[in-house]
């Protein structure tokens, strides 16, 4: 009865860990299905591109927040509010980019390709993710952040897939391919 007792328990720890993982999903990265769009709308964008490029942002982004929580850690707490400043930063260097003529001409020009540019658009779209991610994964065992990070990947291929289908719908994907560019 009790092992029967500690299974129950373990499962509803289980469900609670994959729901909140939805739901920081869901609340950082539904504008990312915007982004995704306008990349599938992209003739010159291959669909491999756009896949691996969103994996490696958003793995990325949660990379960060681990050694944001981290560095948390050992820092003192009343200089962690500083981390708030990275997100500025990526916006500010993203401003540069733009005002120079745009970050396609400068990822063509590094030799970066369409996979870092994805992943480099995902990433300066993701301030808020940083802002999420560290101070949940301050808190988490690496056991926990593994399970994040795994339903993280699994809701990126839906996200994907979402994506995807919207564009190449018969009715909704006709609005979308006219208003989308």
């Amino acid at each position: 009865p009790c092992l029967h007792v500690l299974h129950a328990h373990h499962n509803m720890e289980l469900a609670a860990m994959v729901g909140l993982a939805v739901l920081l999903f869901v609340s950082t990265n539904l504008d990312d299905l915007f982004v995704l769009l306008a990349f599938f709308l992209d003739p010159a964008t291959r669909l491999r591109d756009v896949i691996f490029g969103q994996y490696l942002g958003i793995g990325a982004l949660v990379l960060l927040s681990i050694a944001a929580s981290v560095l948390s850690l050992a820092v003192a707490p009343s200089y962690v509010g500083l981390l708030g400043a990275l997100p500025i930063a990526i916006g500010i260097r993203q401003l540069i980019v733009l005002h120079r003529g745009g970050e396609e001409e400068e990822d063509e020009r590094l030799g970066a390709g369409r996979v870092l540019a994805v992943a480099g658009i995902t990433d300066a779209n993701g301030g808020d993710n940083i802002g999420v991610y560290t101070p949940l994964f301050t808190t988490r065992s690496s056991a926990q952040i593994v399970r994040i990070a795994i339903v993280f990947a699994v809701l990126i291929a839906l996200l994907l897939l979402a994506a995807h289908w919207l564009v190449r719908h018969p009715a909704l994907g006709a609005p979308i391919r006219r208003y989308g560019p």
